[in-house]
């Protein structure tokens, strides 16, 4: 298998209310973004997260991290595009993906534990 890069995308854990979502937490999401960071890297992947803030410097956090290297595929995770205020951040980050890496594949999760199986279906 040829060397994959692979940009994990999502809202900083400890930035989330939980409020709405009991038996979550912030240590939870960040337990699950490391396990899908170890399992694909044990898979021969080069994972890398990319944690933002809510809006304020999400952009230009995710710029950054599209400079860094040339991603395969890029995941962008659910808090970001499922939760309706999240909206316009979610709009941002595909415009910017659209621009600085126009040919990686897109994934996306349906939560922090199905990361791995997202990013597989496209590499």
């Amino acid at each position: 298998m040829a060397h994959k890069n692979v940009l994990l995308i999502g809202i900083d854990p400890d930035l989330i209310d939980f409020s709405a979502s009991p038996g979550r937490n912030a240590d939870q999401i960040k337990a699950a973004g490391n396990a899908a960071v170890q399992e694909l890297t044990a898979a021969g992947y080069e994972a890398h997260n990319c944690l933002t803030d809510l809006g304020e410097t999400a952009e230009a956090t995710v710029s950054k991290a599209l400079l860094q290297t040339d991603f395969d595929v890029i995941l962008i995770g659910a808090g970001i595009r499922a939760l309706p205020q999240n909206t316009i951040l979610f709009e941002k980050i595909i415009n910017k993906i659209h621009q600085l890496a126009p040919g990686a594949k897109l994934c996306f999760n349906s939560n922090p534990n199905d990361t791995v199986e997202a990013v597989k279906r496209w590499i």
